[in-house]
């Protein structure tokens, strides 16, 4: 099959704008959104962000199977990536408006709808956009340069949203700062969504195998295929890493650094050294192996959490310097799980003869929400446990010692474990082929 050009891959990678913007900002901001703009508790803050991703691991999949049969009918996905990007930027500026309804109770039933809304908009969009590089082209080197180049674009996603949108809500005090983010990011959502489905078109599309349309068949081949889950494994603990370390930002910035401004400096200390060391991981994959490179991106990425320990011993300028460690690290465990899973894919779909990029992605993008999801929550229960206190308004109230203590470890020590956690998993004879 004819390579891919450049320009191909780059409209595919603008879809990285709409994962990258709501991978990251609910991630970053809804759980103190919620804690110091509505006074809800920090346990039930941590609910809240949890319980409608956790609907994606039941919908995700049918989202896959729904993907893949449209897929077989038109052969295309760009009609799901149209319709879910549309609703995603709809509904994440719908999330963040703060209807004001008097009460935290009435205030968080509005986000966890809207949220909810979002999500399941959000799966129709992603699920179809993890399937289409095993689809685009048969040739290993062609995904690997296609993923390479969405990583590239999805760290600058990630480094324009993470940074972009609390320096926003930074600019106007409460709930207004709040609403303009969410419109800002509704529209680079909406721009990336037409710009990956208007660039795709005449795109290439590998051939087409028969549908798998069973959920019982679904769940038996995830059962009998050990590679994926060892590597659905390694991706979920360390997404619910970075989910936690994520959603601790902002009060590690406000309560232990002492400015809740640093916490656009610490997300642009943690994404920026991403982006510069984006396309060094593939070469260190191409030339040592890319389990290898998963494990040195790991170790890298503890070693940085660890150190944030210290933080409020040490100088801000040292603290950057080993959030700056931990996006390298943070680099690499993105670069190659999405390097790896194409080839899985490919290989099992090559074994049984039927398609499997759809619903792999469905599983895959339930893992990676879930994880995400879970984040935040397990960081609301440290709070909570911490004795944290929730506020309304801009101002931000003391804390007993209790409370910093538990977002020290909820920013530090639990996620370092998390993502320490995947490297037993990395195992090459199960996901790496023998010669």
């Amino acid at each position: 099959m004819a390579s891919l050009s450049r320009r191909t891959r780059f409209r595919y990678s603008l879809g990285s704008f709409v994962t990258g913007g709501f991978g990251t900002v609910p991630g970053l901001l809804l759980l103190p959104y919620l804690t110091d703009t509505m006074a809800v508790p920090a346990a039930a803050a941590g609910v809240i962000v949890f319980v409608p991703k956790a609907w994606d691991v039941v919908f995700n999949p049918i989202a896959g199977r729904l993907s893949d049969a449209d897929l077989a009918r038109t052969g295309s996905r760009r009609r799901f990536l149209l319709r879910g990007g549309i609703g995603v930027a709809i509904l994440f500026a719908a999330l963040f408006a703060h209807p004001g309804f008097g009460t935290p109770v009435w205030d968080a039933a509005y986000v966890v709808a809207m949220f909810f809304l979002c999500a399941t908009a959000y799966a129709f969009f992603q699920v179809p956009f993890n399937a289409l590089p095993a689809e685009l082209t048969d040739s290993a080197e062609e995904r690997t340069k296609l993923t390479s180049v969405r990583i590239g674009v999805l760290a600058v996603a990630v480094l324009v949203s993470g940074g972009g949108a609390p320096a926003i809500t930074d600019l106007l005090p409460g709930v207004a700062g709040y609403r303009v983010m969410g419109l800002v990011m509704a529209v680079i959502i909406l721009a990336a969504t037409l710009g990956v489905y208007f660039g795709l078109k005449g795109a290439p599309v590998g051939s087409l195998r028969p549908n798998t349309v069973r959920l019982k068949e679904l769940a038996r081949t995830i059962a009998q295929w050990r590679s994926f889950r060892w590597l659905l494994g390694v991706y979920f603990i360390q997404a619910l890493g970075i989910g936690t370390v994520l959603a601790a930002i902002p009060y590690f910035a406000q309560h232990v650094l002492g400015d809740p401004s640093y916490r656009t400096y610490l997300f642009v200390g943690f994404v920026g050294p991403a982006l510069v060391t984006m396309p060094v991981w593939p070469r260190l994959g191409a030339r040592w192996g890319k389990l290898v490179g998963f494990r040195i991106a790991t170790t890298s990425f503890f070693v940085g959490l660890v150190a944030m320990y210290f933080a409020d011993k040490l100088p801000f300028a040292a603290t950057l310097v080993f959030v700056a460690l931990a996006g390298v690290g943070y680099a690499g465990i993105s670069v190659f799980p999405l390097a790896i899973l194409p080839d899985l894919i490919s290989a099992e779909e090559e074994r049984t003869g039927e398609t499997r990029a759809g619903v792999t992605a469905g599983v895959w993008t339930a893992s990676e929400t879930l994880g995400l999801a879970l984040g935040p929550g397990l960081l609301g229960i440290v709070l909570q446990a911490g004795s944290y206190v929730s506020s309304t308004g801009s101002t931000a109230v003391p804390q007993p010692p209790s409370a910093i203590t538990a977002i020290v470890i909820g920013a530090s020590v639990l996620p370092a474990v998390l993502i320490a956690l995947g490297i037993p998993l990395l195992r090459r004879s199960v996901l790496e082929k023998r010669p």
